[in-house]
């Protein structure tokens, strides 16, 4: 008998052929067995089958249909028993082999839907007599073909587009756990794919919630073996993708290795996350709150780029004259006992000490003024209304031009078209 791993699971058809039915489980050697039979041919089981099998599994049940002749009675009856039994056997996806050998057609038709999302393998023994495919054995003098296959292998192609849907809508969780069900469902050589794209899915999960350096080491892990797999050919649209999240990931790179404790590509990240936000969810007010950020991060990038202004621990000999007794005054965090300054003095502070940015901001103050009360009366805000997406749309050309930033420069998630 040729050497197999032993499986977790095996879901056995039985109708007669006893023989058959016992190589099958002393090749698999299941640690969990369910036979899928009639009444008719329990007894049998127990009597004929029983007796050949050389190692017993760990545990043994039973799913009968009353009518193997009826694909619908052969349904139900798996159906209202099969998912109960993996989950009180904590079988996981991908863990059961089914064997169609003793089944009648409506039985084969029913355990091969019901058990689908559980299964990796289907086998199957059939008469040798004209066949090339499978491996040929010999049991009892019968002459066998050992036919086996995972329908995974194919219909993966319909779960992977669910899950490029699932990420292109920014749902990156839902992607993630699409990829990893697929890695656990495919044959071997398939799971490195799926493995990095649930890996990459995650990655930018992870981005999404500016963590930075998780994210880009997925991205690098994954980014490594979707190139080993384009060179096999991979799904269509694979090399399209990989400049993308080269792009990214040397985004990234360069953003967690900055050892300035202003980094400047938070702003880049701060708008396009806000672009996000309005055109990929339709999240308004979290795109307001995005863009205001945005704004001050770029505040505190030249406060400290230029002049070694820290606005979260600022000291009030740093600032113009005009603003020193204000800062002592009214910007003392009585709780830590240090000097932090709000977003329109950190604008105030660059116009004063000469800087265009901050000049251009008191210029256009008063065209800026109606979009700020916005995002202050906005829910996220400080108030009660909902942001409207004309005000997201224009405080993102005001932030844009007044930052100096093109939307060209900004880092964008790929889409998944696999």
């Amino acid at each position: 008998m040729p050497a197999d791993t032993p499986v977790k699971a095996l879901i056995l058809a039985f109708t007669d052929a006893p023989s058959l039915a016992a190589y099958v489980i002393n090749r698999l050697q299941p640690e969990l067995l369910c036979f899928f039979v009639p009444e008719s041919a329990k007894a049998q089981v127990e009597e004929a089958v029983q007796p050949l099998v050389q190692q017993m599994p760990k545990r043994w049940d039973w799913v009968v249909t009353p009518d193997p002749a009826d694909v619908i009675a052969c349904h139900q009856a798996l159906s209202r028993s099969i998912h109960d039994l993996f989950r009180n056997w904590a079988v996981q996806v991908g863990e059961v082999v089914v064997d169609l050998t003793g089944a009648t057609p409506a039985m084969a038709a029913a355990l091969a839907t019901v058990s689908q999302p559980w299964t990796s393998r289907v086998i199957s023994l059939v008469d040798a007599e004209g066949r090339e495919e499978g491996e040929a054995i010999a049991i009892g003098g019968l002459s066998k073909h050992w036919l086996q296959g995972n329908p995974w292998d194919e219909s993966a192609v319909v779960v992977r587009r669910e899950a490029s849907d699932a990420f292109n809508h920014g749902s990156f969780r839902a992607a993630a756990t699409l990829f990893h069900t697929l890695e656990a469902r495919v044959s071997g050589g398939q799971k490195p794919l799926y493995r990095a794209l649930g890996e990459l899915a995650s990655g930018y999960g992870l981005w999404e919630q500016f963590h930075y350096r998780q994210a880009w080491d997925k991205l690098k892990t994954s980014l490594k073996a979707l190139d080993m797999a384009s060179l096999w050919g991979g799904p269509p649209g694979l090399k399209a993708l990989l400049p993308f999240i080269k792009a990214n990931n040397g985004f990234l790179e360069k953003l967690v290795l900055d050892p300035a404790d202003v980094k400047e590509g938070v702003v880049l990240d701060l708008l396009a996350h806000a672009h996000r936000r309005a055109h990929v969810d339709h999240d308004y007010e979290r795109a307001m709150v995005a863009l205001v950020r945005a704004m001050e991060a770029c505040a505190q990038r030249q406060l400290f780029k230029q002049y070694k202004i820290k606005t979260w621990d600022v000291q009030p000999e740093q600032l113009p004259d005009a603003m020193r007794d204000t800062c002592r005054t009214c910007y003392l965090d009585d709780v830590d006992g240090k000097y932090k300054l709000p977003l329109q003095s950190q604008f105030r502070a660059l116009a004063g000490l000469g800087d265009q940015m901050g000049q251009a901001f008191l210029r256009d103050w008063p065209k800026m003024k109606p979009l700020f009360d916005a995002a202050n009366h906005a829910v996220l805000g400080h108030g009660f209304e909902a942001i409207k997406a004309e005000r997201v749309q224009q405080l993102s050309d005001v932030v844009m031009k007044l930052t100096g930033v093109s939307e060209s420069s900004l880092p964008k998630f790929p889409v998944l078209s696999l």
